[in-house]
């Protein structure tokens, strides 16, 4: 008889019972020799093979049980479909159906999710032995990614189509399926912010009339752990230090096709600071000049982030000092009578641990030297757990990896600490359409090609082509943040521009090259030094234009030499509620070339959201001015103009011949201009991406070197201009239209209602 998988332990006996036994052995029952084992059925498996998974040796005592056991085995290999075992004598037959190879595996119905994604998350693989219970578990894996996109609805059923040769087309049949929305997220215990403004705080979005577009609002299971971290920090940084999310309530509809989420809040009461001080437990340590640094006002609310601002202030007392291993330790005293807390932050010496070496997994295209240099500290550096986490943030900040942890354990010794770095690389390049908008440009389309971790050393590469209403410009550029193996970054860029009767009679052509050399000189402030060699051409001005254009036309070249200064806060700052920004060129004309002269530019800026969390005040303020040298006259492409002023056309302002027939914008030699503004929320759901803005632009351009007697209007004439903003975030990007009313103008002033444009950021 034949013995199969599905026999019971009785069909094993009965079978056996045929044959005669070889030996009997006291307590084991129908003990048999097998002098052969025969291998049936097998075409790809080698019967050394299957002998080996049946372990049964060769003139031993072989039990029913030990027969059934190698059964198992042989079955268990995954190798065959089925398993039959004969004994025949002294002979044991064993006799297999192989299961079939694949022949290849492809994806039915799937539009969401493309083939070659699918195809890194199946293990079924072409030319491999199909198996149905890795099948089973591919389209498991398959549901889950659709899940994770809000489809829980999907359903996926792998088939087998038979082809000759024993094998097999393996097709994973897939109904997608709608996404799952979330219909509501609601709270239950808040008293003192709205369900509307706690919905604001959280990741995850209710589905509105934009839910076509917007990807928030279906339901991840994995975002719910995130969104009470953000409704936690959000409770702590208004003052409710024993808030807690006592429990998350997703309920799905019945059709599968909503979620309604409730959070259940504690929020407790809400404390202000009480008393503030800042003691010192290290012989020698003086506690004043860390004191100075502290921020926590007293009577203020509890915020952990300006707990957080001022224990960061102290640290980088002490590492300028050079005091190792200083903990700062805030200690709170609850005063639950009067709602307050008192804050001690203690200066105590922490334990002497060192750096012994750092780790970096997951990196298949970045090199591991890109990310080391993140590193503030190095092996064998006093073990700074800020810095630590410093690092980490700026890793992260590369925009290279879609994940990013930094953790540490225990090296060779107590005293040595091991820095394990774990990344998930993510594509860098982009690809990016853009459009904009203006009343004499038209509409203007933008092509951008980028890469920001060429061949994974950190490298940008970057290619750009736009075009509006007579205009065309297109620019190259490459850089090396890390150029030498320093905190050097050499840049090198190629520009073409020409543009036609853009508000003037005239056209122009610059085509180019510059290089530049970047360097820390403090920790928020960079210098850079850099050459750039360009021909200008002024060309096509009409017999009506102003003599002092056509005095001016033809092609130039210029050989500058300058060097910029900027400072940005946020490059080390202390305060995450305020950016400053300052910036500081000068360009020196004449190592070669047919152009002499010094331009200088200011600019300055600042961003606070101090005054509310969600309303944001920024204000800049710019201003520049050209002097020629060896008697030379500027050009008006050298003078300042376009629009530096919002409300007005580009060449819209500026000095004006009032003799000549058009009136073309002559440019200036000096410039100023002062800009306000503040960006708020709507009311909307924050998942509609809507924000509105008020702005106020007021200067002025002015200053000619040579008027050949016409008559000029070239004074510093101030304009000014208000209006109002709509910033929408977009999958193409971050779009920004502007209404604007020009409020103090010339007569001869070229102004503009309204251009839609992308964002830029401060």
């Amino acid at each position: 008889m034949k013995l199969k998988r599905s026999s019971c332990a009785m069909a094993l006996i009965a079978g056996l019972a045929g044959a005669v036994p070889a030996l009997t052995v006291p307590g084991q029952a129908w003990a048999y020799v097998f002098n052969q084992i025969r291998i049936e059925g097998n075409e790809r498996i080698e019967p050394e093979t299957i002998i080996s998974f049946a372990n049964i040796m060769r003139g031993t005592n072989v039990s029913a049980g030990e027969v059934n056991d190698a059964l198992q085995r042989i079955q268990n290999s995954g190798l065959f479909e089925s398993v039959s075992v004969t004994p025949q004598g002294g002979t044991l037959v064993i006799q297999v159906k192989e299961w079939p190879t694949i022949n290849r595996i492809t994806f039915e119905g799937n539009r969401r999710i493309k083939d070659d994604e699918l195809a890194t998350i199946t293990s079924s693989q072409a030319r491999r032995v199909y198996s149905p219970a890795q099948a089973e578990r591919d389209a498991s894996n398959i549901a889950q990614a659709y899940s994770a996109q809000g489809r829980l609805a999907a359903r996926v059923s792998p088939k087998v189509i038979p082809r000759s040769g024993n094998r097999v087309d393996l097709v994973f049949e897939v109904r997608e399926g709608d996404v799952t929305e979330i219909e509501r997220i609601g709270f239950t215990g808040n008293r003192s912010f709205s369900d509307r403004r706690l919905r604001n705080v959280l990741q995850t979005k209710q589905a509105g009339i934009l839910r076509t577009f917007i990807r928030s609002d279906t339901f991840n299971p994995d975002r719910l752990t995130l969104d009470q971290k953000l409704l936690t920090d959000f409770y702590r940084s208004q003052g409710f230090a024993d808030f807690k999310v006592q429990g998350v309530a997703p309920e799905i509809a019945r059709e599968r096709d909503a979620f309604y989420v409730t959070y259940q809040i504690e929020e407790g009461p809400r404390y202000r600071f009480g008393q503030i001080d800042t003691v010192s437990e290290i012989p020698g340590v003086d506690a004043t000049p860390f004191r100075a640094q502290n921020r926590v006002k007293s009577g203020s609310y509890y915020s952990p982030e300006i707990i957080d601002v001022s224990i960061r202030r102290m640290e980088t007392i002490a590492l300028e000092a050079g005091l190792d291993f200083v903990n700062i330790e805030p200690r709170v005293t609850r005063n639950p009578r009067n709602q307050t807390l008192d804050l001690t932050f203690a200066l105590t010496r922490g334990p002497r641990v060192f750096v012994e070496r750092i780790d970096i997994e997951g990196n298949t295209t970045t090199l591991d030297e890109v990310i080391r240099r993140q590193f503030g500290t190095v092996e064998g550096d006093p073990f700074n757990p800020r810095e630590i986490r410093n690092s980490a943030e700026r890793i992260r900040a590369l925009g290279y990896f879609a994940d990013a942890s930094v953790d540490t354990r225990e090296g060779s010794s107590p005293e040595q600490v091991i820095v394990d770095v774990n990344v998930e690389e993510q594509p860098t390049g982009t690809l990016e359409f853009g459009a904009s908008y203006g009343r004499s440009s038209g509409v203007g389309l933008n092509l951008g090609l980028s890469e920001r971790n060429f061949l994974g050393r950190g490298q940008e590469l970057a290619l750009g082509l736009s075009t509006t209403k007579g205009s065309r410009s297109g620019t190259f550029t490459f850089a090396e943040p890390f150029f030498l193996s320093r905190d050097l970054r050499f840049r090198f860029s190629g520009y073409y521009r020409e543009t036609d009767q853009d508000n003037a009679k005239y056209n122009t052509r610059a085509v180019g090259f510059s290089t530049g050399l970047q360097f820390p000189i403090s920790k928020s402030g960079r210098l850079e030094v850099q050459y750039r060699l360009s021909k200008d051409t002024l060309f096509d001005v009409t017999e009506d234009s102003s003599p002092i254009l056509q005095e001016e036309e033809g092609g130039l070249w210029s050989s500058v030499l300058g060097y910029s200064y900027s400072y940005d806060s946020r490059r080390f700052g202390l305060n995450p509620r305020t950016a400053t920004k300052l910036g500081f060129t000068q360009d020196f004309a004449g190592l070669g070339g047919d152009v002499k002269s010094v331009t200088s530019i200011l600019t300055a800026g600042v961003e606070s959201t101090a005054w509310r969390p969600n309303v944001t005040m920024r204000a800049q303020l710019e201003a520049g001015a050209v002097h020629m040298l060896d008697d030379q006259t500027s050009r008006v492409l050298d003078r300042f103009n376009g629009q530096r002023i919002r409300g007005f056309e580009s060449n819209g302002i500026g000095p004006r011949d009032l003799e000549a027939e058009n009136q073309d914008a002559l440019g200036g030699n000096y410039y100023w201009v002062a800009r306000a503004e503040a960006q708020f929320p709507l009311g909307l759901p924050e998942e509609y991406g809507l924000t509105g803005g008020l702005f106020a632009d007021v200067g002025s351009i002015w200053g000619l070197d040579e008027t050949y007697g016409r008559d000029v209007d070239d004074s510093m004439n101030v304009r000014a201009a208000v209006g109002v903003s709509l910033f929408w975030t977009t999958p193409i990007g971050p779009l920004r239209m502007n209404f604007s009313k020009a409020v103090k103008k010339e007569d001869y002033d070229e102004t503009q209602n309204f251009d839609l444009t992308l964002s830029t950021r401060f």
